[in-house]
């Protein structure tokens, strides 16, 4: 990190924590390894094997969270009573099959990918704290900060539940975090204050009924007809029942019932997920959904049983640190670098921090521009543009340097 090589603030005054290219080429390089041998949420213990052994490299003491994998990392003294700012990363992949083509990096693993960016994600954080312990040695680290590396993201109703409950909030004031956006250029960031992501839940349901001849459905009860209006009306009598602000919306992604043509089943199953775009209509969902789906099966004689699982609320940006994020970015690469984006359907389990301490998400780009294939999160065939990896690595070193300006 040469003199020349940082950033001036307004004003005149520089702000280091600039990416070398030795360290850009070396968190690449750790992103393929991760994107070879990707890991499922809980699983993640070569990922985690991986971060600790670079921590403990640069002179850090990182600790395994109580759940066996994932970490967290202090960097600079703590004097156990500031506030301290953290950085997250979430590290586990998807149960999908990466059908990248063309690329030295595809996983290893079947049926298993980084479909996610979890692994940009974790290289941008790591990359963070590689420069900012480098910062603190020099004495260019006024404040600590800390890493954690959580696991488990994709699993409902979300690691950062257990993260907490390993203490990796203790001590800390305000919290900050990336996730990839394939709809935006390499080099910008989106952002957002209030709402950024909705509320995502899961639900189960089973229908049963005593079965019968297709001939004779007037003496039985028409499971799979009582299944369609289920998955039908449901989600339209539900738009009337809550503010249609909330955003409140079910998706089906399975419907399964029946076995031959000529026979009226017995049994029948949906699953799919609840999406809420703010959180008094997640926090009314459960009995809403409830009532809904009792009132569809009883008017066509079938007996239900719902499992409704919590997932995540939305994600809710705080104003303050958004603007610190976009002062940041800003800071960095221009006011071009950063745009306005939108609130996501999507869930993330980053809002069980944002419910204890304040903190804000940004989109990180990781399309390249100019590029025509329109690509998108959890396919098998998502890649990112490795350029986004030193964006948000100068991201979080500004962030982490212009708030302890402010104290």
């Amino acid at each position: 990190m040469s003199r020349e090589s940082e950033t001036d603030l307004p004003g005149g005054v520089a702000l280091p924590g600039t990416l070398s290219e030795s360290l850009r080429a070396e968190l690449i390089a750790f992103r393929r390894d991760l994107h070879m041998h990707p890991e499922l949420g809980n699983q993640e213990f070569r990922t985690t094997a991986a971060l600790k052994a670079r921590l403990e490299e640069a002179g850090l003491e990182p600790r395994v969270l109580s759940v066996g994998t994932g970490l967290l990392c202090d960097i600079g003294e703590w004097d156990g009573e500031t506030p301290l700012l953290a950085l997250r990363a979430d590290i586990d992949a998807l149960p999908i099959p990466d059908t990248k083509t063309g690329v030295p990096y595809r996983s290893t693993v079947p049926d298993r990918a980084h479909a996610c960016g979890h692994d940009i994600h974790t290289a941008t954080v790591l990359g963070a704290g590689l420069v900012l312990a480098e910062l603190d040695r020099q004495g260019l680290l006024p404040r600590p900060v800390r890493l954690i590396f959580q696991p488990a993201e994709e699993v409902l109703p979300g690691g950062a539940s257990d993260a907490i409950e390993s203490g990796v909030l203790d001590g800390v004031g305000m919290i900050v975090a990336v996730h990839c956006d394939p709809r935006v250029d390499a080099g910008v960031i989106g952002l957002r204050p209030g709402p950024i992501t909705s509320a995502c839940d899961r639900l189960e349901v089973s229908l049963d009924g005593p079965g019968g001849h297709t001939a004779r459905p007037h003496l039985t009860t028409d499971l799979v007809t009582a299944a369609a209006k289920v998955a039908t009306e449901v989600p339209a009598l539900l738009a009337r029942r809550v503010d249609a602000r909330s955003g409140l919306a079910v998706t089906w992604g399975r419907i399964e019932a029946g076995h031959a043509c000529n026979v009226i089943p017995q049994h029948a199953e949906l699953s799919g997920t609840v999406r809420c775009l703010d959180l008094p209509g997640w926090r009314a969902a459960p009995d809403l959904v409830h009532a809904a789906i009792d009132e569809i099966a009883t008017l066509h004689r079938a007996k239900s049983e719902i499992n409704y699982i919590r997932g995540v609320p939305p994600v809710v940006n705080d104003p303050y640190v958004t603007e610190l994020l976009r002062e940041a970015q800003t800071v960095r690469l221009g006011p071009a670098a950063v745009e306005d984006t939108e609130q996501s359907l999507g869930g993330e389990d980053f809002s069980w921090y944002l419910e204890r301490v304040p903190g804000a998400l940004a989109r990180l780009g990781v399309r390249t521009p100019g590029d025509p294939v329109k690509r998108d999160l959890h396919r098998g065939d998502f890649d990112a543009d490795e350029r986004a990896i030193k964006v948000g690595v100068e991201l979080f070193t500004a962030t982490a340097l212009l708030h302890a300006a402010r104290g």
